[in-house]
This record gives structure tokens, C-alpha cells and sequence, in this order.
């Protein structure tokens, strides 16, 4: 599933067709609701301020596997205000947790 906004460049056939052939659904916000969007926002502007700014990628393949690095930090080792200190992991699964990769 692949939550996008209603512009151009997401409604374009070349798009649409990508993201059939990929077997990928698309989920496309309502007009007028931009406040879908805030949690994502957020995330991506965190995600830039707290690590991208910091440690510029070197290329695409880098970028990819430092988002990577990032997410799993947020997720496993972040604390957040929002959850009283606690992880996103630590809710979801009801405890202190490490991500192990595959």
C-alpha cells in the first residue's frame, strides 16, 4: 500500500501503471486533507534534521541504506515523547526489543 496526495505526479499513467506492475495499491488522500499527511511529514523532517544533515549520503544505494539505519533506530531505540519515552517497538510488542536483521 502507497499513501499519496492527489498531485500530478502521482495520478500520471506512467505512475499508475508502475505501481500496478509492482503489484502495489495505491491509497490516495481525500481533497483537502493535508492533515493525512502530518505523521509522514514529520517523520521525513526528523528523519532530515536528526540524520540526513548530519551524515550526507554518497550516492542512491547510500541513501537507501541510511534511511534504512534511521528507521530502524526510530523504531527500536528512539525514545518519543508522544509514547512516554518509550519506542514504537516497545508498544507494539509490549516490551524493550532489538531489530535483528535477516
Amino acid at each position: 500500500m502507497f499513501n499519496i496526495d492527489q498531485g500530478s505526479q502521482c495520478s500520471s499513467d506512467v505512475w499508475v501503471h508502475a505501481m500496478e506492475d509492482n503489484g502495489i495499491r495505491q491509497s490516495i488522500d481525500g481533497k483537502g486533507r493535508a492533515i493525512d499527511n502530518v505523521f509522514i511529514e514529520r517523520f521525513w523532517r526528523r528523519h532530515k534534521y536528526e540524520y540526513l544533515y548530519m551524515n550526507a549520503p554518497d550516492g542512491g544505494k547510500d541513501l537507501c541504506k541510511e534511511t534504512e539505519t534511521y528507521i530502524t533506530f526510530f523504531n527500536f531505540e528512539r525514545g518519543h515523547q508522544s509514547l512516554n519515552k518509550q519506542t514504537p517497538a516497545e508498544i507494539y510488542f509490549g516490551h524493550k526489543t532489538h531489530f535483528t536483521p535477516t
